[in-house]
Order: structure tokens, then sequence, then C-alpha cells
């Protein structure tokens, strides 16, 4: 089987060697070459389209302006050193204000308002809440690291069903197989490999691409929040005070009547 399937091989080289020109080959369009690579080509080239979207959303989402706006900052700053924390809750809360900011900011602002610490605890609250957006951050590029994942073992799926039909080819003809009986499913290991790793290849660079953009990007916004906490902490004072106006006040003491005496 293997024998006739490597003679079938020789024979198809030998014809194309003896034809300096095919006049068919030429003419071919992309997607003539597509369409050679049957469902499995279909579906790369569906993922692929799939991929472009997902990479457009997210070069739309991971910029400073849309994590961070500058009227945002402005407003969260004016208020922090003003000591309106009630009213920067109101404002990050809004969702007119939605942004990486204003998330991790009033994530952080409301539970140190509802917590008997108080603002003891704004440092962890910050960091829990920076941790979960940037983990939000890090999943909406996840579909683009899955499709480069995918697509390769699609075009493998592709190579080894084109080989099966080779091997089907040659079990139901008699002697060696022609060339232009295998040449279908030789074209469909082909091509489906190739669209795999023509999908895969940009979709791995531009997902590690996004992944260090938004590392970037939370370094900046981070050093941002770490500067409107500083407000918050200059404003409530130092973790001495906060601590002394939460501990538990001693009662006073009763004043001793003065007009008895022992003996």
């Amino acid at each position: 089987m293997v024998e006739s399937l490597i003679l079938s091989f020789g024979a198809l080289a030998m014809q194309g060697a003896d034809t300096p020109a095919l006049p068919a080959s030429p003419d071919k369009t992309l997607v003539q070459y597509i369409a050679e690579g049957g469902e499995i080509g279909y579906i790369i080239i569906g993922l692929s389209f799939t991929a472009v979207v997902f990479i457009i959303a997210a070069l739309v989402r991971l910029r400073r302006s849309r994590l961070a706006p500058e009227e945002y900052v402005s407003a969260l700053d004016r208020m922090l050193r003003a000591g309106s924390i009630e009213q920067a809750i109101t404002y990050c809360s809004s969702p007119e204000h939605e942004s990486f900011l204003t998330r991790v900011m009033g994530t952080a602002l409301l539970r140190c308002s509802r917590s008997p610490f108080g603002l003891l605890e704004l440092r962890t609250a910050l960091e829990e809440a920076g941790q979960q957006e940037v983990a939000r951050l890090h999943r909406s590029t996840d579909a683009i690291g899955l499709i480069a994942s995918v697509t390769p073992m699609l075009g493998l799926l592709g190579t080894v069903v084109g080989m099966v039909g080779a091997f089907d080819t040659l079990s139901v003809s008699e002697g060696v197989a022609k060339p232009d009986q295998l040449a279908g499913s030789i074209s469909v290991a082909l091509i489906t490999t190739v669209l795999g790793l023509v999908v895969a290849i940009p979709c791995t660079a531009v997902y590690s691409y996004l992944r260090n953009r938004v590392d970037s990007l939370v370094a900046e916004v981070g050093d941002l929040i770490e500067e409107l906490a500083s407000h918050v902490e200059q404003g409530a004072g130092t973790p001495a005070k906060q601590a002394a106006s939460h501990a538990p006040r001693k009662p006073a003491r009763k004043p001793q009547p003065q007009g008895t005496r022992d003996g």
C-alpha cells in the first residue's frame, strides 16, 4: 500500500517534470485554493475572520484613554483632595463613568466605607480590586490565543483527512492509482496545513503583543491610582490617628460625692 502511494507520488512528480508549464495552475485564485481545503479549510478561514474581530476590539479597548480617561482622573483627584469620599464612590458607580480606573477606585472605596477598619485597608482593597480588573483584561484576549492554538491542530486534522482519502483511493484502485485520483486528497492535506499556519502565526504574535500591552497600561494606570490613594490617606490623617478614631472609648469616670466621709 505504501509502495503504491510512493509510486503514485513519483508519477505525479514525473508528470509535472514532463510538462514545463501548467496552464490551469497560474489561473487559480486564492478562493479556489481555499476551496480545495474542503470543510476544514472553511472552518479555518471562519476562525481567521473571528480573530480579526477580536483583535480590533482588543486594540480599541486597550488604550490609555479608555482605561483611565483624563476627565475621570481630574474629577476623582478633585473629590479626593477635598475629602469627598461618598461623592467619589457615587461618581465611580455611575454607568456613564465606567472604566478600569473607576472600577478599581470605586470598589476599593466602597469596601472601605463598609468596613469597620475604614481607610486602614485602602491599600489592600485597591490591590485586590486591581487584580480582578487585570484578570478581566487578560480574559478579553484569551479568544485570540485560543484561535492561535486551535488553527494548527485543524490544519493537522485536514492533513490526516487528506492522507486517509489518498489511502482510500489506493485501496479501491487496481494497481497504481493515477495522479489525478490522488490530487484532491493531497491538496486537502497540504492546503489545510498551510491555512492553519497562516492564521496561527499572526494570531500568536498579536496575542503576545496584547498581553504585554495590558501589563504596560496597567502599570501606568497603577501609578495614577497610587497618587489618588495618597490623597485619600492624607485627607484621612495618619494610620495612628485612624486607629485612635476607631478604638473604643473608655467611659467617663463619675465624680465622687464630697458630702460624706468615713468616720
